[in-house]
């Protein structure tokens, strides 16, 4: 039986074996066809669906919609390029959100660290004093 091994494929997509493992736990790859010995033998079309679930990782789908994604591609031709872009703007929505919480982390750490001045005792630091009294307010 020719093909690829796991290794093959971990070395050639830059991941280790464990990912692949990971991915078919995942359903994200397809069950392949084993040797007598009992290993793997993963074809090249594998190779391409790991890149492609990378390169949909760089985006920041998740690996659930990224299950979505395969399985619109590759079962669903019922789906039209709208419905994908629909699915990118939600994701490009999200980000922006993450985006905006995090310039408004970024914001308050700057002010805070303004104000701390790194000398005296920590319970006169404005840090520490920010991080207490919100946690107090939660509780």
């Amino acid at each position: 039986m020719k093909g690829l091994s796991s290794s093959e494929v971990a070395k050639e997509c830059n991941i280790n074996v464990e990912t692949i493992r990971y991915y078919e736990r995942r359903g994200l790859l397809p069950v392949v066809p084993r040797t007598e010995s009992g290993y793997r033998v993963f074809s090249t079309e594998i190779v391409d669906r790991i890149k492609f679930i990378k390169r949909a990782q760089e985006l920041d789908f998740s690996l659930s919609e990224i299950k979505k994604l395969i399985s619109i591609t590759e079962n669903d031709s019922s789906f039209t390029s709208q419905e994908i872009q629909q699915f990118a703007q939600h994701k490009l929505a999200e980000i922006e959100s993450k985006i905006s919480g995090l310039k408004s982390v970024q914001s308050i750490l700057h002010d805070l660290l303004e104000r701390c001045s790194g000398k005296g005792p920590i319970c006169e630091c404005p840090i520490m004093q920010n991080l207490l009294v919100d946690g107090n307010k939660r509780k």
